[in-house]
C-alpha cells in the first residue's frame, strides 16, 4: 500500500530493475564478441606462425635439388666423407654436465580478489585463460 502512496519510489525501483535486467541481458552477448575476437587472433598468430614455416619448408625442399645440400645432408647426417679427407668424432668425456640447464618450477598462482573476478568477468578476460 505504501508504494502505491508514493509513486516516485515505485518508479525508481522499476528504473533500477529494468536497467539491472537490460545489463544482465547485455554481458553474455560482450562476452560471445569478446571471446570469438580472441579466438580470430589466435587463428591468425596461428595462420601467420603456419605460413612462415611453410615458407622455410618450400626453401628447404627448394634446396634439396641441388648437389651442393645433399653434399652437407650426407656430411651432416651420415658422416660421409671424400676420398682423401679424414673424420673425426668429437666425444664429451664421461661425467660431462649437460648443456640443459634446470627448469625453475612455475610460480604459485595468486588468489584474486572477487573484485578481479568481478572484473574479469565482465571484460571476459577469465576465458582466454
Amino acid at each position: 500500500m505504501s508504494l502505491l502512496r508514493r509513486p516516485g519510489i515505485a518508479i525508481v525501483t522499476l528504473l533500477i530493475l529494468l536497467t539491472g535486467a537490460v545489463f544482465l541481458t547485455q554481458v553474455v552477448p560482450y562476452r560471445q564478441i569478446v571471446d570469438s575476437q580472441h579466438q580470430v587472433a589466435e587463428a591468425r598468430s596461428q595462420l601467420a606462425t603456419l605460413e612462415s614455416e611453410n615458407t622455410r619448408l618450400a626453401a628447404d625442399v627448394e634446396a634439396l635439388h641441388t648437389d651442393s645440400e645433399i653434399e652437407r645432408l650426407a656430411r651432416e647426417k651420415l658422416g660421409y666423407v671424400r676420398p682423401g679427407e679424414t673424420a673425426f668424432v668429437v666425444l664429451d668425456p664421461p661425467g660431462a654436465p649437460e648443456d640443459s640447464e634446470p627448469v625453475a618450477p612455475p610460480p604459485a598462482p595468486t588468489e584474486k580478489t572477487w573484485v578481479d573476478k568481478v572484473w574479469e568477468f565482465l571484460t571476459g578476460a577469465d576465458m582466454s585463460s
